[in-house]
C-alpha cells in the first residue's frame, strides 16, 4: 500500500521538505502538518472527545492501536478528513507512533519539526526530531526552569520570542543561542543578548533601539573569526533609531566592489518559513562586504535606513569577485 500511494504521488511527495507536528498557521505545500492542541487548549479537546457522536475505528500506527473519527459536524468542524483522539497521558505516546510512521514512509529525506511552546512541555526524544519553540520571555518568572527546559529538548531549530520590559539575563552558554533560527522582538539588545552569544545559522532580530558600537561590534567579530562562526545571515531592524551608515561601514573596514558593477545578490533558502511564506531571505545586494581573516570568507554588508542586512557567501574574497565578470 505504501508502494502504491508513493508512485500515485511522487510529483507532490517530491516537493515535500517538512513533517511539522503542533502549530504551523502558514500556507505551505511542502510541509505535512499534524495539528497537535497546545496545552492551553487540551481539556477543550478532551471534553470533545468525551461529547463526540460520531463512532470510533481503530488503526494500527506503529504498532499502536490508536482511535480515530470522523470530527463531527458544527462549529468545530475545521476539516473532513479523520482525527486522532486520546487521552492526555497518551498524548506523548501518540506522538511518537505517528513520528516513526512518517518516519518509515518518508525516511531521513524530510525535516521532521516539533512546534510548540515554554507551556507545553512535551519535547519527547525522537529521532531526526527537530523543537521549534515560540514564547514571551517578560512572562516568565523561573529562569533556572527555563534554562532546564531547553537544556532538556533535542536540537533547537526555531526560537521565537517576545521580550519586553525584563530585565532577565541569561547564561552566555544558554541552549537558546545555539538555535539554528531565532526571531526575536525585543526592546533592549541585552536582555537577552542575542546579539552578541547567537551561535545558530539565521537570525531576525528587531529592537527598539540598538546602538552603532553594538553593531560594529558584531562585525567585527564576526571578521576575526572569534564569533559566529556558523552564521549564514542575520537582519538587525532598529524602530528608535537609525544607524549613520557610512560611519558604521567605515568603522568595521568595509571593501568594496567595482561600482561600475552589478553586485552580486546574496539570498538563501529559510531555516524556517514564516508568516511571510517567503522560502527565502530578502535578498542583498550590496557594493560594500567585509572579509573574514581566518578562511577569507566573505559577507556582503548592507545599512539601509533603520535596517542591517548581514548575508555570508560560501566563497573566497578571489571567488566572490569573479561572481561579477
Amino acid at each position: 500500500m505504501k508502494k502504491m500511494i508513493k508512485l500515485s504521488q511522487i510529483s507532490r511527495f517530491k516537493t515535500i521538505n517538512r513533517v511539522v507536528y503542533g502549530y504551523y498557521p502558514f500556507q505551505d505545500n511542502r510541509a505535512v502538518v499534524i495539528p497537535f492542541p497546545m496545552a492551553e487548549h487540551l481539556e477543550e479537546f478532551i471534553k470533545r472527545r468525551k461529547e463526540a457522536k460520531n463512532e470510533y475505528f481503530q488503526l494500527n500506527v506503529s504498532g499502536n492501536e490508536m482511535d480515530f473519527r470522523l470530527p463531527d459536524k458544527g462549529k468545530y468542524r475545521l476539516y473532513d478528513f479523520p482525527e486522532a483522539s486520546f487521552d492526555k497521558s497518551d498524548q506523548e505516546s501518540v506522538l511518537k507512533s505517528i513520528h516513526y510512521y512518517l518516519l518509515d514512509f518518508f525516511g531521513d529525506s524530510v525535516d521532521y519539526q516539533l512546534s510548540t511552546n515554554y507551556y507545553a512541555h512535551l519535547i519527547p526524544k525522537l529521532p531526526h526530531l527537530s523543537v521549534c519553540v515560540t514564547f514571551n520571555l517578560s512572562v516568565l518568572h523561573d529562569m533556572k526552569s527555563f534554562e532546564d527546559f531547553l537544556s532538556s529538548t533535542p536540537v533547537l531549530k526555531r526560537i521565537q520570542m517576545h521580550v519586553c520590559g525584563t530585565k532577565k539575563r541569561l547564561s552566555p552558554e544558554s541552549k537558546l543561542y545555539q538555535a539554528e533560527y531565532i526571531r526575536t522582538i525585543q526592546h533592549d539588545p541585552h536582555f537577552p543578548a542575542v546579539l552578541r552569544h547567537f551561535q545558530g545559522r539565521q537570525a531576525f532580530l528587531s529592537f527598539a533601539k540598538c546602538e552603532d558600537l553594538e553593531l560594529i561590534e558584531f562585525v567585527k567579530r564576526w571578521k576575526s573569526g572569534e564569533a559566529f562562526q556558523k552564521l549564514e545571515y542575520m537582519k538587525i531592524k532598529m524602530t528608535d533609531n537609525k544607524p549613520p551608515r557610512y560611519e558604521v561601514l567605515n568603522a568595521v573596514g568595509v571593501k568594496y566592489t567595482d561600482k561600475t558593477k552589478q553586485p552580486p545578490t546574496h539570498t538563501l533558502a529559510k531555516v524556517f518559513i514564516t508568516g511571510d511564506c517567503k522560502p527565502y531571505t530578502d535578498p542583498i545586494i550590496s557594493h560594500s562586504y567585509v572579509v573574514r581573516e581566518s578562511d577569507n570568507r566573505v559577507a556582503s554588508v548592507s545599512i539601509h535606513r533603520n535596517e542591517l542586512n548581514f548575508g555570508v557567501w560560501n566563497k573566497t574574497e578571489d571567488e566572490f569577485l569573479k561572481l561579477m565578470d
